[in-house]
């Protein structure tokens, strides 16, 4: 008889730099980013890493056994007082579906309470992709806020979402 283990599950808030090849590798599985999107991610990581909390860049990165599952990366909004926007929220394709997306948004959620945060901007595309993207935003709280049509290319607006936070 196999006894099933319970997979080790971690939130972590440091990146290192072993991340860098993990987030690489998990935005490219999703097959949503084009490479120099995926190399603006990068670029965030190594901020954090080279100048720490003072690069303004915050991740909660979630584990399971090891493997990054799943991650996002945020900051305060430049020139608010307490706005915060999310740069990146992605699951591992072979982890969607199981709420680790709602997780790690909730622990980000959680993170920018604390840090006296009154409202989260998130963006993302227009394009029929995205719809997925888009509802799931909806079901965790965020409403849209405003539409800027044609700018990641013709016929693909962006679409901004806020939480207002209690």
């Amino acid at each position: 008889m196999q006894i099933k283990r319970k997979a080790k599950t971690i939130f972590r808030h440091e990146p290192c730099e072993s991340d860098c090849h993990k987030i690489e590798t998990l935005l490219a599985a999703t097959g949503f980013f084009h490479s120099y999107e995926i190399d603006v991610a990068i670029e965030l990581v190594n901020e954090r890493l080279a100048k720490g909390t003072d690069s303004g860049y915050h991740f909660v990165l979630y584990d399971i056994d090891g493997f990054l599952a799943g991650y996002a990366c945020y900051g305060a909004t430049p020139c608010t007082l307490s706005s915060y926007d999310i740069y990146w929220i992605a699951v591992h394709p072979d982890f969607q579906k199981r709420g680790i997306g709602k997780n790690i948004y909730d622990e980000t959620e959680l993170l920018i309470q604390k840090a006296h945060g009154t409202r989260i901007y998130v963006d993302t595309s227009q394009s029929e992709k995205y719809l997925p993207t888009r509802k799931f935003y909806e079901h965790i709280g965020f409403q849209q806020a405003a539409l800027l049509e044609d700018f990641f290319a013709p016929g693909d607006g962006k679409i901004i979402y806020c939480k207002v936070l209690p």
